[in-house]
């Protein structure tokens, strides 16, 4: 049994991650991590996205096929899942994860800050801007883990996307935000080895030079799958290419919980 962080970092290309991310980098090429390419699933829009790497179906299958649409989730999924083993969730993320797995629509008073053992998401931070500071998101997952240390961890940021959609992905202020990131995660990475986490760093959707997303074009879908685990030699950069809908059941493999039979796709066998 293991427990787990997800970094979902919004709207993060697979190419900018590999040619900014440099301590990850360094995990990859000492071989203390594993890479892998993602394909992302359609449509390359975040909610739908949320919903699909949690629930490991398609859009057309979970039925959240839009941001517009704000509702619970009614498919079995990670949070859902792990609780029901017995395990303990929390995640610091956007509002909209909070309106898929705990209430919706979101509170803004009543549902930023949760602790509440009866909630898909036990312990929920969430904000609302979009232009929210990642370091600051970051110390709240960091703070979740010190008090908590939940079986499950989601840390979903949303400067990546912010700065994409503004100045578009060819742009400074996004590829220098891909270095800011790893900078801020670099020592708290290290700290949740030390406390024996399986790492997982992806994102939800990439994004064009013009700062769209929602298309088919590898821009726009790309993003990369890094692994790190505690005391386990990675594979460095394996070139393979994965599919998203294989993030779920491998969560739910590392946390040594039932796979329920709506996943489809096989875990990846990361030892």
């Amino acid at each position: 049994m293991r427990k787990v962080i997800l970094i979902l970092s919004d709207a993060l290309r697979y190419d900018v991650a590999v040619a900014n991310m440099g301590f990850l980098g360094h995990l990859v090429e000492s071989k203390l991590a594993s890479l892998y390419k993602i394909v992302g699933e359609l449509p390359s829009m975040s909610r739908p996205m949320y919903e699909t790497v949690h629930t490991g179906v398609p859009s057309s299958v979970h039925g959240i096929v839009a941001n517009s649409i704000v509702r619970r989730s009614k498919m079995p999924n990670v949070f859902q899942s792990s609780k029901d083993a017995g395990k303990v969730t929390a995640a610091a993320a956007y509002y909209w994860v909070s309106e898929l797995y705990n209430s919706a629509p979101y509170n803004r008073i009543d549902d930023k800050e949760t602790d509440n053992d009866s909630l898909s998401i036990q312990h929920g931070r969430f904000y609302t801007e979009d232009e929210y500071p990642d370091v600051e998101l970051f110390a709240s997952a960091a703070h979740l883990i010190r008090k908590y240390s939940p079986d499950y961890l989601l840390l979903h940021p949303m400067g990546m996307d912010y700065h994409g959609e503004t100045f578009g992905s060819d742009s400074k202020e996004y590829r220098n935000h891909a270095i800011r990131q790893d900078m801020w995660l670099a020592p708290l990475i290290q700290e949740w080895m030390e406390r024996d986490y399986t790492i997982l760093v992806t994102g939800d959707h990439g994004i064009n030079k013009d700062g769209a997303h929602g298309g088919t074009t590898s821009e726009q879908r790309d993003v990369p799958l890094f692994c790190i685990q505690p005391n386990v030699k990675g594979r460095g950069d394996t070139g393979q290419i994965i599919s998203q809908l294989q993030v779920a059941p491998t969560i739910l493999k590392l946390l040594d919980v039932p796979i329920p039979d709506t996943m489809k796709q096989k875990p990846l066998f990361l030892d």
